[in-house]
């Protein structure tokens, strides 16, 4: 078993993941579809063996991680890329999954990234979440903010990253990455976050936002006057402010309302999907928190339609709602009408369509 040949193959390939699986070929993923590499063996438990060895290099606190948890996180740097991997266990014999991470970022402007979200960086204090299900290309748009703000602004940025992906080298800005876990940079998320108050940074990014512990860290942080970036796993940015209040006790929901809506500047929740050309395509919901939706946030039921049909209202501010992003991708035909209807509920495929005949209408004017 030759690690490095396949690596060599999913990078010629453009693959974005290697899958290791005893009794399988690898498999790659290329722009979301999986594709054995039918020249290669079957796995076998020695070859897994042998890979967990080479990708832990001996270090004894990753091995007690895997050993006491069945699961462990780390980066791989193979000729001009950077990889996130993760090993876990089936049937005992580790398993292997690796993302790519190209050294380069592609250009700011190439990601279809709103507009609305660089100004947001400019602020100067506050929270800003990305949000997104697994892989959604949160880390790539959470790295681009930062790869902006470090050519555009001069400002001491501190990341709190599980394993961290990409390297940044201090431009206009000056940049401090951390890594999150036993044996390395902080042992904890909150534990970053707490002393990142004492670290003199003007912006903190914390790389996931998993628990209360985090959460509290990171509302001090930009209670005390500091713009903190974050992501969390949330499909949605009505779903994101209903994970953050559930993160607390009904008794404590009040207050912490009161403070998100005092404190929470942007939610971008992203998904990508495979367009017509074969190339993924980013499909963002932006919430521009302003006074509307802060008291939606601060009522004491938290209504999800009210938070869509906010943003839905605040469009003139930047906010973009989902129903209008997969409307635009079709009319610019990047992506078909099933896949737009895939993401959202039946009842709202009349809204759809009426928002893609607007659009049209509109382009029709335009170009007349």
């Amino acid at each position: 078993m030759n690690l490095d040949k396949i690596l060599d193959i999913a990078m010629e390939k453009d693959a974005s993941d290697v899958h290791m699986i005893c009794g399988n070929k690898p498999i790659l993923r290329i722009a979301r579809d999986l594709v054995v590499l039918e020249d290669m063996k079957e796995l076998t438990e020695e070859d897994m063996v042998e890979t967990y060895d080479y990708l832990v290099k001996g270090n004894v606190d990753k091995d007690e991680v895997y050993n006491s948890t069945k699961k462990l996180d780390l980066s791989y740097e193979y000729k001009d890329i950077r990889l996130r991997v993760n090993i876990s266990s089936s049937d005992e014999i580790p398993t292997c999954t690796l993302r790519l991470i190209k050294n380069e970022l592609p250009p700011y402007e190439s990601l279809g990234i709103p507009d609305v979200v660089r100004r947001m960086t400019y602020q100067p204090q506050g929270l800003i979440l990305v949000t997104g299900k697994t892989n959604s290309g949160k880390s790539t748009t959470l790295n681009s903010m930062i790869d902006y703000i470090n050519e555009n602004q001069n400002k001491k940025i501190l990341t709190l990253e599980n394993p961290i992906e990409y390297k940044h080298h201090s431009k206009k800005s000056l940049i401090v990455q951390k890594e999150v876990g036993k044996g390395r940079d902080v042992l904890t998320f909150s534990d970053g976050v707490k002393n990142s108050l004492r670290e003199d940074c003007d912006i903190l990014v914390i790389g996931e936002i998993r628990d209360r512990t985090t959460m509290e860290a990171a509302i001090e942080m930009a209670e005390s006057g500091h713009l903190v970036v974050g992501t969390l796993h949330t499909k949605s940015c009505a779903e994101t402010i209903d994970r953050m209040i559930n993160f607390y006790e009904v008794r404590d929901q009040a207050s912490i309302k009161y403070l998100l809506s005092a404190l929470l500047k942007l939610v971008v929740s992203q998904r990508l999907l495979k367009g017509t050309d074969g190339k993924l395509v980013l499909i963002p919901e932006v919430m521009v928190v302003d006074n509307i939706v802060a008291g939606i946030i601060r009522k004491e039921k938290l209504s999800v339609s009210e938070i869509e049909d906010a943003i839905q209202s605040n469009l003139e501010k930047g906010s973009i709602g989902l129903i209008n992003s997969l409307a635009e991708l079709f009319v610019e035909d990047k992506i078909t009408l099933e896949q737009a209807k895939s993401q959202i509920e039946e009842k709202n495929y009349e809204i759809l369509n009426r928002t893609i005949m607007q659009l049209k209408i509109k382009k029709s004017t335009k170009n007349n």
